[in-house]
């Protein structure tokens, strides 16, 4: 699910904008540069998520710079690859400087369970 030794940055849309959660999850603070992700729409089921719309925007943060292990941590946090698969996505930056970086998208058991 991860990529060892370069940092990476993760664009955040839902619970993980919480700062305090992510000092808990990381053991440190992690810069949060506000952002947003087009052409999707944040729903909420039971967890946060976000699907493909176009001509929509989702806002967010941009955590950067996180190491594989804070990766793998957030991994473990979002129940990835079971609820969440993290992929690499264009963002942009509050300037609309595009940039790409790891986005949770929804798998189909979160989905389903947000159905029913």
């Amino acid at each position: 699910m991860h990529k060892s030794g370069t940092s990476s940055s993760l664009f955040v849309y839902g619970s993980l904008m919480q700062p305090d959660l992510r000092r808990r999850l990381l053991g440190r603070e992690v810069a949060a540069q506000p952002a947003y992700l087009r052409d999707f729409e944040r729903r909420r089921g039971r967890y946060f998520y976000v699907e493909r719309k176009p001509g929509t925007v989702v806002e967010g943060h941009i955590l950067s710079p996180l190491t594989a292990d804070e990766l793998c941590a957030l991994d473990r946090y979002e129940e990835a690859p079971r609820l969440y698969t993290r992929r690499r996505l264009t963002v942009h930056e509050r300037d609309g400087r595009a940039r790409r970086a790891w986005v949770y998208l929804p798998t189909r058991l979160l989905l389903d369970r947000t159905v029913t």
